[in-house]
């Protein structure tokens, strides 16, 4: 696999990986971390079970200072890495790569090794970067996308919106395979804290709201707001002043997925908030989904859009329009009526353990990788 940050934090790639390594397959990840050269990582660790191949960036690429400007370099390393990794250690039989950013090195190893190429998008990666990058890369990303699925065996997404831009573009067998979580525990707990609280931990970025989101939450009595999550320093920086000025504020940093459910579970309700007007986002099917499933915690989630549309056929929680006074609205709708809070939760959690859950997912995630053995 090849992931272009940390496995450690990203809880689909994690989970895919894990299930890859229990039907008896060996997984080496080639991951991207992205540091300079004078904060280095270690070359190469085990983790559950996972062999983690680390890429830091060279001298040369920390003076670039446009993210995109890295990714041919990031590209060549983890090739070279794998290419040494095949003609060594061991001779791997396919490249899973995740998300576009990862494509083109292995398409590079498809060509070179004779492998079979999969490639699981997360998202519609044009639509992910289009407002903060300038058009022309947008442009690039969506043709070198288009060019790179023609060399692909399989492709994996996140849902149904994703498949079908994708089968735009290409004919190749495509899978869905969802994020949602495994069931730990099949038992409604009731929230434990003394204070309703809202939870989010996830990505942090301008189109989820953030940092308006804490002014609205902070202003608001008998609330409190947690978060946790990693983003653009500069977001960070904001979100980190913002919240020194309420009491009933708090952001904890970056956390493990393996940290996600237990944090998820400490709270009242989860808030996931997405910018209606960015196409992403429209297509989007956030984790928190299925967090707030899998621990029965009811959900607040932007109205009108694809995971919104989930939420309200499943009863799990409260959509909304993407305005600061129906947020407020529907998070003191939440704090005021706890049967509501319940009822919306359990409702998360039977949707889970029926149906969104990641022993079906498993399933999708190994036949595709039996066709691919059969091939």
């Amino acid at each position: 696999m090849i992931l272009s940050n940390s496995v450690k934090y990203d809880p689909r790639v994690y989970n895919e990986a894990q299930s890859l390594i229990s039907a008896g397959h060996q997984v080496h990840m080639i991951c991207w971390t992205r540091n300079s050269r004078g904060d280095r990582s270690p070359q190469k660790e085990t983790f559950d079970s996972m062999t983690i191949h680390y890429i830091d960036d060279s001298t040369f690429m920390t003076l670039l200072k446009n993210p995109a400007l890295k990714n041919p370099f990031w590209w060549q390393k983890a090739c070279q890495k794998a290419a040494k990794l095949h003609n060594g250690e061991f001779t791997f039989d396919a490249v899973h790569c995740h998300d576009l950013d990862t494509l083109p090195a292995g398409v590079w190893l498809k060509k070179k090794l004779k492998v079979k190429l999969v490639y699981d998008a997360h998202e519609i990666f044009g639509y992910m970067i289009e407002q903060d990058t300038a058009r022309a890369i947008t442009t690039a990303a969506f043709a070198l996308e288009k060019y790179c699925v023609k060399y692909t065996d399989h492709l994996i997404t996140v849902n149904e919106a994703v498949k079908n831009y994708l089968a735009s573009i290409s004919s190749t067998p495509c899978a869905i395979v969802m994020n949602c979580k495994n069931i730990s525990d099949r038992t409604y707990h009731p929230p434990a804290a003394n204070i309703f609280t809202i939870s989010y931990i996830g990505i942090l970025h301008k189109n989820r709201m953030f940092p308006e989101l804490i002014d609205i939450i902070g202003k608001l009595d008998r609330v409190k707001f947690i978060m946790a999550g990693f983003g653009k320093k500069t977001l960070i920086d904001a979100i980190q002043k913002k919240s020194a000025g309420y009491d009933n504020v708090e952001f904890i940093g970056r956390v493990s997925s393996q940290e996600v459910l237990s944090k998820t579970l400490g709270s009242n309700a989860i808030i996931c908030l997405l910018n209606p007007k960015n196409r992403n986002n429209q297509a989007g099917l956030p984790n928190k989904v299925f967090e707030a499933m899998v621990t029965g915690r009811p959900i607040i989630a932007t109205k009108g859009l694809y995971y919104s549309g989930i939420i309200e056929r499943n009863d799990l929680g409260i959509t909304t329009n993407y305005d600061p006074s129906n947020i407020t609205d529907a998070v003191v709708k939440l704090r005021d009526d706890p049967r509501l809070c319940e009822r919306l939760g359990r409702n998360g959690l039977k949707a889970a353990l029926e149906k969104y859950n990641w022993e079906n997912e498993e399933k999708k995630l190994l036949e595709v990788y039996r066709n691919l053995a059969s091939v």
